[in-house]
């Protein structure tokens, strides 16, 4: 089966490198809230993605903390689509949305796995570059799923 790949764009660029130390803190904080229970961990992340995925991602804290490692450490700007990074924000604000819920309704084991799933995608973005927000975007536009996305 010879599927293409597709990825959402919007022609503006944002640092890859950002996105990826980004992306190491929400694998952090998932991580934590894993081996403590503590809810306000993930609970933090909601307003932060939904920062990250409006005008105002320049207010995210993390993204603020971000700025300071990058600079810090001298990490260099790598070019790349907002897109499919605001995408992936949208998928982690759905995720710490629906693991806040599951804990609350007392679905431990759902909330685990939910819980799993971002970790896994934080570190596959963070660690390795590699970004499952194209594959799930792919996979929904190939079920109609995304209305108004071409």
């Amino acid at each position: 089966m010879n599927e293409i790949l597709e990825c959402p764009v919007d022609q503006v660029m944002v640092n890859e490198n950002k996105a990826r130390v980004i992306a190491f803190f929400v694998l952090l904080m998932a991580a934590a809230y894993l081996l403590t229970g503590y809810l306000y961990l993930i609970v933090f992340l909601i307003p932060d993605f939904l920062l990250r995925i409006t005008r105002w991602a320049k207010y995210s804290p993390l993204s603020l903390l971000a700025d300071v490692v990058i600079s810090q450490f001298n990490i260099s700007n790598k070019p790349t689509d907002r897109a499919p990074k605001r995408f992936a924000a949208g998928t982690g604000l759905a995720f710490t949305i629906l693991i806040t819920a599951a804990s609350l309704f007392h679905l431990n084991l759902v909330s685990i796995v939910l819980t799993g799933i971002l970790v896994l995608f934080a570190a596959l973005e963070s660690l390795v570059g590699f970004c499952a927000g194209c594959y799930v975007y792919s996979i929904l536009k190939t079920f109609g799923l995304l209305a108004g996305h071409d």
